[in-house]
Parts: C-alpha cells; structure tokens; sequence
C-alpha cells in the first residue's frame, strides 16, 4: 500500500512541476509581449509628436457668431383671473 501512495504523490508532484513550469513560461511570453506593446506605443507616440511638431502651425478658423435667441419676457402686469365656465344645459 505504501508503494501505491508513493506513486501517487510522486505522479502528483511531477504535474505540480509541470504546471508551475508552464506558468513561469506563460507569465514569460505575458511580460515579453507587455514590453513590446509598451516599445511599440512609445514609438508611435514619438512618431506622432515629431509629426505634428513639423506641421505648420494652422491659423485659427474664426467661428461664424452665433445668433441671439430673443427671450420672452413675462409680462409684470397680474395674472389675468381665470375664466368662468358655464354649467353644462341639461
């Protein structure tokens, strides 16, 4: 019995091993790919920049005024008393 439980563990330490071999791969590949995207970004953005900054300097397009709304001024005489109604004829 002892022989069964030694094989098992041992089974199970070498999966462990496996696991934490191919994590430490794939953290690897995560961080070399980080580091690219991260170099990749830094040169487009010096690329832009150096761009923009080689572009002439474009005058400001004077906006077209906007119009006025009137405002509706409420009147400073009382409000008019409501209106009567009639009874309805039967």
């Amino acid at each position: 019995m002892s022989d069964e439980t030694d094989k098992a563990r041992s089974a199970t330490q070498m999966v462990r091993a496996r696991q934490a071999e191919d994590g430490r791969k794939a953290m690897a590949e995560y961080e070399a790919r980080a580091a690219f995207v991260r170099a990749n970004t830094e040169r487009l953005r010096a690329a832009r920049l150096a761009q923009e900054a080689a572009r002439p300097a474009e005058p400001a397009e004077a906006k077209p005024a906007a119009k006025k709304t009137a405002v509706k001024i409420a009147s400073k005489s009382p409000a008019k008393p409501a209106k009567k109604r009639k009874a309805p004829a039967a």
